[in-house]
C-alpha cells in the first residue's frame, strides 16, 4: 500500500501558529517539540508538575513553563509527551477538565489512544505527529538546518481540518524539510512496537549479546568479542543507513560479503520469522500493551529486573572499560 508523503509546500504553517500550544513533559521528545515550535513562532507554553527538575532549565531555554493544570487552561492544542504510562493518569486529572469542543489532543505516539486507554470526547480533534527519531535528533536536525521525518495520524476529526493542523505542526518541527508521512494511529502504534521489539531494541541487542556470548564461551578474549559484535555495529549501520545494504556490502570485503549471504538466513531463519509473527500478533491484539501495563501497576518489576540483568552484563562492564579509554567519547 503505497503512503503520500507531504513537505514544506504542501503544509499551512499559519494553522498552528494561531493556536496556544501546550507541550506536556520536557524530556528527549518534550524540549525538542517545544524549542523547535518556539523557534518557527509558535505560541508555547510548557506543563510540569509541581518540582520538576526540567523546569529551570526550559526556563532558561526561554520557555514559559507552568503547571500542567495551568497550561491546559490556557491553551486550544495540548501535545502530550510524557511517558505512555504516565498519561492516562495524567489526562484524567489534568488534560481532560480542561478540553473544550474544538480543541486539538495530539500525542507522538499512538499506544494510549489506539489501546483504549485514553479516551477523548467527541468535540475535540485527537491526532499523532510522530517524529522518526529521537528528540534529540529532531532538535539538532532543526538547528542544523535539515530535519526529521514525521508521521502524521488523524484518529478524530472534530473540527474538519485536523490533518491540517497535523501538517502545520509537523513543519514547525522542521519534519517538512524532510517528508511528512501520511499513517494511522493502528499503523504508527503496532509497527512502532514491533520494529522496537523485534529489530530495533530487542532484535538487535540479543544478536549483539548472542554474538559476544558465543565468542566469550568458546575462549575469545571478551575485549576482542565486544569489537567484533559491537563496536563495529555503528560502522556497519551507518553504511547502510548513509546509501543502502548494497553499499554497505561494495565497502566490505568480497570474503565478509560472501559469509553475509552463507551466515544469514541462518541465525535469521524460518523460525525467527516466526518467532516475528508471534511478537506482531501479541501487539495488534492488545496482549503486550496489557502486559506493559500490568509490569507498570506492579512497580515495573520485570522491566527493573531485566534493565539490571543487562546493565550487569558481561558485554557492558567489558564496553565500559573499553570505552573509558575512547578520547573522543570522553569530550
Amino acid at each position: 500500500m503505497a503512503v503520500t508523503i507531504y513537505y514544506e509546500k504542501d503544509c499551512n504553517p499559519q494553522l498552528i501558529k494561531q493556536k496556544k500550544v501546550a507541550i506536556i513533559g520536557y524530556g528527549s521528545q518534550g524540549h525538542a517539540h517545544a524549542l523547535n515550535l518556539h523557534d518557527s513562532g509558535v505560541d508555547v507554553r510548557v506543563g510540569l508538575y509541581e518540582g520538576s527538575k526540567s523546569a529551570d532549565v526550559a526556563r532558561k531555554a526561554g520557555l514559559k513553563v507552568l503547571s500542567v493544570d495551568d497550561a491546559c487552561k490556557e491553551a486550544d492544542f495540548i501535545m502530550v509527551l510524557i511517558p505512555d504510562e504516565l498519561q492516562p493518569d495524567v489526562y484524567e486529572k489534568h488534560i481532560a477538565p480542561y478540553l473544550q469542543e474544538g480543541d486539538t489532543l495530539a500525542f507522538a505516539h499512538g499506544f494510549n489512544i489506539h489501546y483504549g486507554y485514553i479516551k477523548a470526547p467527541e468535540g475535540v480533534n485527537v491526532i499523532m505527529i510522530a517524529p522518526k527519531g529521537p528528540g534529540h535528533i529532531v532538535r539538532r536536525q532543526f538547528v542544523e538546518g535539515s530535519g526529521v521525518p514525521d508521521l502524521a495520524c488523524v484518529e478524530q476529526d472534530a473540527t474538519g481540518d485536523a490533518f491540517d493542523l497535523a501538517l502545520s505542526y509537523a513543519c514547525a518541527l522542521g519534519a517538512g524539510r524532510a517528508g511528512i508521512i501520511k499513517a494511522t494511529f493502528a499503523q504508527e502504534t503496532e509497527e512502532d512496537l514491533f520494529g522496537e521489539q523485534a529489530v530495533l531494541c530487542g532484535g538487535l541487542v540479543e544478536l549483539i549479546k548472542a554474538g559476544f556470548e558465543t565468542l566469550t564461551e568458546a575462549g575469545y578474549p571478551p575485549e576482542l568479542a565486544y569489537f567484533e559484535c559491537y563496536h563495529e555495529m555503528k560502522m556497519i549501520v551507518d553504511l547502510m543507513y548513509e546509501s543502502g545494504i548494497h553499499f554497505m556490502n561494495s565497502s566490505i570485503s568480497n570474503t565478509a560479503e560472501f559469509g553475509e549471504y552463507y551466515a544469514g538466513p541462518k541465525v535469521i531463519n524460518e523460525q525467527s520469522r516466526a518467532a516475528m509473527k508471534e511478537i506482531l500478533r501479541r501487539i495488534q491484539n492488545g496482549e503486550f500493551a496489557a502486559d506493559f501495563v500490568a509490569d507498570c501497576k506492579n512497580g515495573h518489576k520485570q522491566l527493573l529486573e531485566q534493565r539490571e540483568a543487562i546493565n550487569t552484563h558481561l558485554i557492558e562492564t567489558t564496553g565500559a572499560n573499553i570505552r573509558s579509554m575512547f578520547t573522543w567519547l570522553k569530550k
